[in-house]
This record gives structure tokens, sequence and C-alpha cells, in this order.
């Protein structure tokens, strides 16, 4: 349903939860007032127990279509954002097939997407070997940016950058004011940590060791130096870089930083053996890195909190018979995130507002989407209602995500998403029946 207003006792106002109504036309936020004013129209008025908080923005999301979509597609990784309080996603140029690499491929991807998209769906262009002619007509296509490797993808084609030529995208971009994200582990720390097939999740973390990382922060941090060009680094792992990246901020070089659920809420002393769910590269280390990971998280060291939503078949998955080499890396977890961290958040006295702002403001300013991420005044009437009454229990056969595998299957918590709101648009969590997303392009 198209709401008018929203009316709640805890509603994120300039980063602070107020008694407010949030009124809405032609789905943009027109007034924030009073509680008690009495708007005209359809309003949504959450439980008591509530919590209002912007749309969460999760700029780091595999949709897979076309080429991979029996690993997920557009219409199912948007009905689980929706159920997940997440109203806006930015798609990963990998692993669909094509990548998003040229302006073609790219249209390839909106085709795909057309009237398939529950939340507003942008697009991140690619940065891959002999493609730099291609950067520049990809983002004035309306890419948020470019992601690139340093080590291998897992998929063919998209393969990693070398040195010089990470540098010589870097040049590019820079001198069109783009942004380059990064994932970072270097190709040749990993060619030089054993990698034997095992069944043991401690030797699988041994095999991508934090020194993957560190060098290859090393190098995206000296890059951005070098060519002045923005970077962003993804998916932090490791708080072992956490000393240079902050050295770099202070010296004042545009980097920013994002890490994810999974490595703020799984220790690698309690993982299992033989449990591909949880596969993920970097990998999730131990219950101290996590903690530190929480600190830089305060300090401002890391910016943001994103998915990595990066699903795929149980076939996949379990390639190998539990053998983590060959078990396809990523976890599932668009559905659950905010909600999972909403409880992580709350053990360790760490404001919900906080939360709010890595996962929502912070994640629209990196990619510019002023619009999103926040209650404000002509920013999209965009909101995820969080209620600390309704508990829930994740059941991996009942997420949205096309394939019933999750590392946070069976895990039990005190709250959760009960409404999304996209530019408006109610949506009942139990069911999503409308298409109310469209596609994002870059301001």
């Amino acid at each position: 349903m198209q709401i008018d207003a929203i009316q709640a006792r805890r509603v994120l106002v300039d980063g602070e939860f107020v008694p407010a109504t949030v009124t809405v036309e032609h789905g943009v936020i027109t007034a924030i007032g009073a509680y008690d004013e009495a708007p005209e129209g359809m309003i949504l008025r959450p439980a008591d127990s509530a919590y209002v908080v912007p749309g969460i923005v999760d700029t780091h999301v595999h949709i897979n279509e076309p080429g991979r979509t029996t690993w997920e597609g557009f219409f199912s990784a948007t009905e689980a954002a929706a159920l997940g309080g997440a109203t806006t996603l930015i798609d990963m140029p990998l692993n669909s097939i094509p990548p998003t690499t040229t302006t073609a491929h790219l249209d390839l991807k909106r085709q795909a997407s057309t009237d398939q998209l529950m939340v507003d769906t942008g697009f991140w262009g690619g940065a891959i070997p002999g493609n730099v002619a291609d950067l520049e007509p990809l983002w004035d296509a309306g890419v948020f940016g470019f992601k690139c490797f340093l080590a291998d993808s897992g998929v063919d084609e998209f393969p990693p950058l070398d040195p010089a030529q990470f540098t010589e995208a870097l040049t590019e971009i820079a001198r069109f004011g783009g942004l380059m994200i990064v994932h970072a582990e270097d190709a040749r720390v990993l060619a030089d940590s054993p990698s034997p097939s095992t069944r043991s999740y401690r030797e699988f973390v041994l095999s991508r060791p934090d020194e993957a990382e560190t060098a290859a922060i090393q190098q995206v941090l000296d890059g951005a130096r070098e060519t002045g060009a923005r970077v962003h680094i993804l998916h932090l792992s490791s708080a072992r870089a956490l000393d240079r990246i902050a050295a770099a901020k202070a010296e004042g070089l545009p980097v920013t930083v994002e890490t994810c659920p999974h490595y703020l809420s799984f220790s690698a002393e309690t993982i299992p053996d033989a449990a591909p769910q949880f596969k993920c590269c970097p990998p999730i280390r131990d219950g101290g890195n996590r903690e530190a990971l929480w600190q830089a998280l305060r300090e401002g060291i890391i910016d943001c909190i994103v998915s990595d939503h990066s699903p795929a078949t149980a076939e996949e998955k379990n390639r190998g018979g539990g053998d983590l080499q060959q078990a396809w890396g990523g976890v599932s977890g668009l559905q659950v995130g905010f909600s999972v961290l909403a409880q992580e958040a709350r053990r360790r006295a760490v404001p919900l507002a906080d939360l709010s702002r890595w996962m929502s403001r912070n994640t629209a300013d990196l990619a510019g989407l002023a619009q999103k991420g926040r209650i404000a005044v002509g920013a999209d009437a965009d909101f995820a209602v969080y209620d600390t009454n309704a508990e829930f229990r994740i059941e991996a056969t009942r997420l949205a995500h096309r394939n019933p595998i999750s590392a946070y299957d069976g895990i039990r918590y005190g709250g959760r998403v009960t409404r999304s709101v996209v530019r408006g648009n109610a949506i009942d969590v139990e069911r999503v029946d409308h298409t109310f997303g469209k596609q994002l392009v870059r301001p």
C-alpha cells in the first residue's frame, strides 16, 4: 500500500530516536512533525516497541542474473532485501554472465532486471584486464563505480588485475573522478600459502592469511596516493590492516572501508569443520579479530557494513563433499543482516542509531545517493521498521534467497524487521507481491 505518513514513537531523525510523524507525498518525505499530529490519508503506525530507521542501503550484493540465475536472480534477491529492511541495493558486476564490464553488458543487466525489482537497484561496473577504454563509457552510463580483484575471483570471466593493470585502471578512473572498489587479497601471498584439500575450517583460514589482506590493502593505499583515485576496500576481514588504514585516512587519502555481518557475528573458533555455508573469502577470523572490527567501526576507521550476499546452488556450496577449498565461497545474509547485527550491537552496547548509520547513511554516501539512507525532508520515503518484541528463529528454507543455504540457519534473534517501505510503498514482510523497485543510475 502507498502510505501518506508514518507515525511512530521512535523515528531516527538527525541521529536521535524521537517521536515523530513523517509525511510522504509521491514517495518523498515532505515534512517531519510532532508525534501527535493528525495527518490525513493512509497512516502506517508501528508498534510502540518498534524503531523506524532509514531503509538499509546494501552496496555489495551479488545478484548473478543473467547467466547464473540458478544461484540468485533479481526477483529473489530484491524480495529477500525487502523482507529484511534493505530498500536499496547495488549489484556487483560478477558473477553474472556476462559480467558488467562494458556498456553492452550493462544493458543486458538492465534488461534482465526489468519488472523484477522489489527494491531500488543500481549497478557497479567491473575493471578487468583489457577494458580500460570501457570504464568512462560505463561511468557515463550510470554505474556507481568499478570493482576489481587483485587475486583470482573464482570465475574465469572476471580475471584479476596485476599491479601494472591496477595502476593503469586507477589512473583512468582518477581522470574522470570515478571510484574503484577493491577485493583486496594479494595473489602472491595466496600462492605462497598452503592450500591443501581440507575439511578443517582452521586450515582453510591458514590458506587465506591476514597478510594476503594487509599486502593488498597496502597496494590499494599506495595506488590512491600515486594516482589520486578514490578507493574503497571491500569486505574487510583482517583487523591487522586497521593501523595502516587509519594512517591513510589521517594522511587524507580518499579511502573508505566496509565490513560484513558475518565478520561481526561469527568467530573462527566456533565454526564447525566441513560447513561450507560459512566459507567466504577473505575468511571469518577469530573472536578477538571480530571485536577489533567492532571497535574500528566505533572509531570511524571502518565506514560501513554491507551484506556481501554471495549465494550459490547447493551443488556448488557442497562441491567436494565438505572440502572447503572446493566449495563455493560466499555467505547468504541479505535478508537477515540488519536484524542479526541489531542484536549483536545490543550485546556490545552499540546504539542502534550507529548501526543504522553504518548500514544506510554511510553506504548511501559511498554511492553518492543523497536521497537515500536518511529520514529527512526531500529524501526518498524509504524506511525499515525494527521491533525488539518480534523475536524470530532463522530458517534457511523460509528465506526468500533462491537457495536455502545460510550460515545463520537455526539461530534465534531477539528482534526483527517487521515492515519495509520503498518510496512510500509499505511492504508486507510476510509476502512481497508487487515490484515497487526501480533501476538506479549514478546521480
